[in-house]
């Protein structure tokens, strides 16, 4: 496969699934303030915290309202992680490959494209119920992977867009996770209480993994919220399962053998999912679970770099003229 159709691969399901989890981020938040005992708007700037484009923000809109965080991380056609961008960069990568995908992933990411370029013109709607318009986009997202996983042949394509996917969906969910944990808690003095029992339900709900949970475990715990989002080995949003299937892609594509490495991302990959294996969770949360959180994102971040000077990269690799952009640690 020519290194240009898996660049554009990779980048578009990357795409996809960031719109996607954009979209949880502002609906876990949303979540929340119906139940908020501190002044809600207080809560919105968290959410551009976790992107790492905090200056980019206030630079544009200077104070983290409601308003202003929804139209930089949805409608904002100049911040390049935005939902808006996210889905129409997605379409340019999926038209570039058109001989290698389906006919019907091209119409549901132009239909998503199309559904999205209409809110942004009419962003009065999508204010007045921010929630079903957030739901809409997850269903979108969601119809996407479905289409995709039903008509995409399972070749080298399908292993970019299955590792793009789960590489992305890994680092969000880290983020998602980081929102409640480090940056909304209102107060120390609320863990443990029902407030507390609430926003780790919105956690879960915001993800798809809200029966999941309670099947496994039953009542809502941090300490199993926490394992089950990040060390689960069998939920599809769970970070320890992303990175397991993002490895097992990389090991296809590549053509090693499972427990070796050839290129600096295999090697990566394998210590991240090694890491994640053998870590137990009281680990995790007495070194400080925003901690590792964030050398998780580093990481994530560091073997994106490594797939794309592997793959990708037609010169000595630069930074600097790195053209698809991933959300910045912390």
């Amino acid at each position: 496969m020519l290194s240009r159709v898996a660049e554009s691969i990779y980048w578009m399901s990357r795409y996809i699934e960031r719109a996607d989890n954009v979209a949880r981020f502002i609906d876990v938040n949303l979540h929340m303030i119906l139940d908020m005992v501190v002044g809600p708007e207080t809560q919105w700037m968290p959410l551009v915290s976790t992107t790492g484009d905090t200056k980019e923000f206030i630079e544009r809109y200077g104070e983290g309202t409601k308003e202003s965080v929804i139209r930089f991380l949805t409608f904002d056609s100049t911040y390049s992680n935005s939902i808006l961008s996210c889905v129409k960069r997605a379409r340019e990568n999926a038209r570039s490959v058109r001989e290698v995908i389906s006919s019907e992933m091209w119409e549901q990411i132009n239909s998503f494209y199309l559904m999205v370029t209409d809110a942004a013109r009419n962003m009065a709607q999508a204010f007045d119920s921010p929630r079903d318009f957030y739901a809409e986009i997850r269903k979108a997202s969601q119809l996407f992977a479905g289409v995709t996983d039903s008509t995409m042949s399972r070749g080298e394509g399908w292993h970019f867009y299955r590792f793009g996917t789960m590489l992305e969906r890994a680092d969000k969910t880290s983020r998602i996770l980081d929102v409640k944990y480090f940056i909304l808690l209102p107060s120390v003095s609320h863990i443990g209480t029902p407030y507390d029992d609430i926003q780790w339900s919105a956690v879960l709900k915001s993800i798809g993994g809200f029966e999941m949970y309670r099947k496994q475990y039953g009542l809502i715990s941090p300490h199993d919220v926490v394992k089950f989002l990040v060390l689960d080995r069998h939920f599809p949003r769970a970070i320890q399962y992303c990175v397991s299937r993002a490895e097992e892609s990389l090991y296809t594509i590549s053509g090693s053998e499972r427990g070796t490495f050839r290129s600096s991302a295999e090697q990566k990959m394998g210590q991240l999912r090694a890491e994640l294996a053998y870590t137990p969770i009281e680990d995790i949360i007495s070194s400080g679970l925003h901690e590792f959180i964030d050398g998780l994102q580093t990481k994530l971040n560091h073997i994106g770099e490594s797939v794309h000077d592997t793959f990708f990269a037609m010169r000595p690799y630069n930074t600097a003229g790195f053209g698809q952009r991933q959300f910045q640690s912390q």
